[in-house]
């Protein structure tokens, strides 16, 4: 019994597009890179003692005066790589939520669980007193409670993303109002020190939370890796998935598994940095234009939004020195605005 081959002109055309999808991805992401590398000599330069590129790279790598060597090192580089950690986790969770659920509006900001992170460090530090990573163990507390009662709510015999959606933003709304009780019902330099927990920030983070913050970005992304080839037939719906053998509900429960461990990793380190979720992956979407989940590009261009924002924060280039989430939102705020305004018309399309 001979088998038929088909022939070589019915698979060249799929073969030439996912040629060219690789070479696309391939050089998005040589871009992105550029991009970083630029963005850190900036970040390593730019402040309050202005450094030259030259001195800043020799301090980078152990070479200068003590002087060079402790703004670097101290200061400027464990900013930076909390910046590009950060931004990484959050476009890859942001990836994960929009095409698990299949929806551009899912992503933690909207469905409340970096606010429930929030809750769960002011709580630790307003209510039971805790300071380091006592905190950040809150937080990540706050943000696993409002995934699981998300997750409790919207499950009937099965998850649906709408349901799923929608029950998020619900909880969105009860968690910033217990936020916000929190922080008016306590003393007035309490709640100062916690307000950072609102908005989110890179400038404190350095030795063991960084380190958890990188260790465990890199635990949680082997698994994505491990998961990812179900994300592209989960965009295309159940019934096409189960059709390519995917198991759907263990496959959405698995990559929103990883997702809440990402939110919940990366704000118990910097805060909720707000938007960068929702934003990265549409625009690593856009730069791929092929309709898949975009996963590492959406890492790449998470990093690229945060440590842009960051240094834009840092050096007061929007007239006032901020914390790095308060320019995400500027940023982000009006996509929100657009997306929502647009998302109707481009569903009827």
């Amino acid at each position: 019994m001979t088998t038929t081959l088909p022939p070589a002109t019915a698979v060249s055309p799929v073969v030439r597009l996912r040629a060219r999808r690789r070479r696309r991805r391939t050089l998005v992401l040589g871009v992105l890179a550029v991009v970083i590398v630029a963005l850190a000599a900036l970040a390593l330069t730019l402040g309050a003692a202005s450094l030259s590129p030259g001195r800043a790279l020799l301090a980078a790598v152990g070479v200068g005066d003590d002087g060079d060597l402790f703004i670097v090192q101290r200061l400027r580089l464990p900013r930076l790589a909390a910046a590009l950690l950060a931004g990484a986790a959050f476009g890859l969770a942001g990836a994960l939520f929009q095409s698990t659920l299949r929806n551009p509006l899912a992503s933690p900001d909207i469905l409340g669980i970096a606010t429930g992170a929030s809750v769960g460090a002011v709580y630790a530090m307003l209510g039971l007193g805790l300071t380091g990573l006592a905190v950040s163990a809150g937080a990540f507390g706050g943000a696993a409670v409002i995934a699981l009662l998300i997750w409790f709510f919207a499950w009937r015999q099965g998850l649906h993303s709408i349901r799923f959606v929608l029950v998020g933003v619900g909880f969105a709304y009860l968690a910033s109002s217990v936020l916000a009780w929190m922080l008016a019902s306590a003393d007035q330099r309490d709640a100062a020190s916690a307000l950072v927990w609102t908005v989110g920030s890179v400038a404190d983070v350095r030795g063991t939370p960084l380190v958890v913050l990188g260790l465990g970005l890199a635990a949680l992304a082997l698994v994505v890796a491990l998961i990812s080839r179900w994300q592209a037939p989960l965009a295309l719906g159940d019934d096409h998935a189960r059709g390519l053998g995917v198991p759907t509900d263990a496959a959405r429960i698995g990559s929103l598994l990883a997702a809440v461990g990402l939110v919940a990793l990366a704000t118990s380190v910097v805060g909720p940095l707000a938007f960068v979720a929702l934003v990265a992956p549409a625009i690593a979407r856009r730069l791929l234009d092929d309709g898949g989940p975009a996963l590492s590009v959406s890492v790449a261009t998470g990093a690229t939004l945060v440590l842009a924002a960051d240094i834009v924060a840092e050096n007061g280039l929007l007239g006032v020195a901020a914390p790095t989430g308060i320019v995400t939102g500027l940023v982000g705020a009006p996509y929100l605005l657009w997306l929502l305004a647009t998302h109707e018309k481009r569903t009827r399309a």
